[in-house]
């Protein structure tokens, strides 16, 4: 009974600490180690930076993304727009050509390769000592790629990670838990700043040194996760800016942030296995506890969830507390599930938790699923986002 009971709850503890816990432990850290923020900007350059826009078939909406990339407070003769169009056939490429007077550059692939594919090869097109990456789904206020761009003043920040604001309708949207979700996120990586650095960037906006970037990355991998990581390598530290503020616009359906989860989360393993050196303490100290805490131990449970739904409907069939447990465990899945495929049910703030942690759980073990039989997504179709109604560019991640 002792054996059964601890796998069924394995995921339980581990997501605990991972959530909690840990949270907690650098809560407590930062309190008795405060970092100096201090910073001579007037006294430093700005440098050379290169914007990259990974799109795919997004004629409908680049010209918007466009206009306000053109609009950001950044002195022109130090920045280049550079479009990494991903063999688009929809005519985004015709678009983006109507901007080459505003300095906007095009960069097309010869055929569909990925986001991260596209990412390695604009490294040999860019121009700028920093690179930043935009997601077209995001909307970047004119001052935050100042702001983001600015903390590279300090010679030892390798990467730099915006503050998303996740935004939508709350009264037409099934997936205003994730607002709660990114909020939460972003205390933690404020958290993991104050301690040193953080484990991994969003991937809507964030800025890395070129020389991190220079070394091309397996294409079914994730640059935004593993720029920190290579950072960390070559010694240098990353940072959230709370003041390079990013808008991520949910998707109105949760069924779509499934899909969405499902890549970046299988990404983002195959990416930390391919950089599993990084968890060791012996080397990395801090870092690799940290990495293993936030990252590791919050898709593991995904991994061993299975296997502890199977235990507990075991444990049921023996006693009545399990009984009981199992009862619970079923209706919450069955209120989640109902919340994911009716929009009307998760405007209800009890069914949209449940619906948002079933999404999650499913996309968890839909990506250890993919990882464990190898499968490989560098490339996939265009993200509906809210407010257009329409594809737009690749998603995050």
């Amino acid at each position: 009974m002792i054996p059964l009971a601890a796998i069924a709850a394995a995921p339980v503890v581990i997501a605990l600490y991972a959530y909690v816990g840990y949270p907690a432990i650098l809560w407590s850290v930062t309190r008795l180690t405060r970092r100096s923020a201090k910073r001579a900007e007037s006294e430093v350059s700005l440098p050379m930076v290169t914007v990259t826009l990974p799109v795919y078939n997004a004629a409908r909406s680049i010209r918007a993304t466009l206009e306000a990339l053109t609009a950001l407070e950044y002195p022109r003769e130090r920045l280049q727009l550079l479009v990494l169009s991903d063999a688009s056939t929809d005519g985004t490429d015709d678009v983006v050509r109507e901007f080459a007077g505003r300095g906007v550059e095009l960069l097309r692939a010869p055929e569909r390769r990925g986001k991260t594919a596209g990412e390695n090869a604009a490294v040999a097109a860019s121009r700028g000592d920093i690179i930043v990456n935009v997601d077209a789904t995001v909307i970047v206020p004119p001052g935050s790629l100042l702001r983001l761009v600015r903390v590279f003043d300090d010679q030892s920040i390798g990467v730099a990670s915006s503050r998303d604001v996740s935004t939508g309708t709350e009264d037409r949207e099934s997936n205003a838990a994730e607002s709660s979700y990114v909020g939460y996120e972003m205390w933690l990586r404020d958290l993991e700043t104050a301690a040193g650095s953080i484990v991994g960037a969003s991937g809507c906006f964030y800025a890395v040194r070129r020389s991190i970037h220079e070394q091309p990355l397996p294409r079914d991998l994730s640059w935004e996760f593993a720029s920190p990581l290579i950072a960390r390598k070559l010694g240098y530290r990353s940072v959230s800016v709370r003041d390079a503020i990013c808008i991520v616009p949910r998707t109105p359906r949760i069924q779509g942030e499934v899909r969405r989860k499902v890549r970046t989360m299988a990404r983002g393993i195959r990416t930390l296995i391919y950089l599993r050196e990084l968890m060791n303490p012996f080397r990395y100290g801090a870092f690799a506890m940290m990495l293993v805490s936030h990252k590791l131990l919050r898709w593991l449970p995904y991994l061993v969830a299975p296997a502890s739904f199977l235990a507990v409907g075991v444990i049921a069939a023996r006693s009545d507390f399990g009984l009981v447990l199992f009862a619970a465990v079923s209706v919450a899945m069955a209120v989640g599930v109902a919340g994911v495929m009716s929009r009307s049910l998760a405007r209800f703030k009890p069914v949209a938790v449940s619906a948002f942690v079933v999404a999650a759980c499913a996309a968890g073990v839909l990506a250890w699923w993919d990882v464990l039989r190898g499968v490989r997504m560098s490339t996939w179709e265009p993200t509906t986002r809210p407010d257009t109604g329409q594809p737009t560019a690749m998603s995050a991640g």
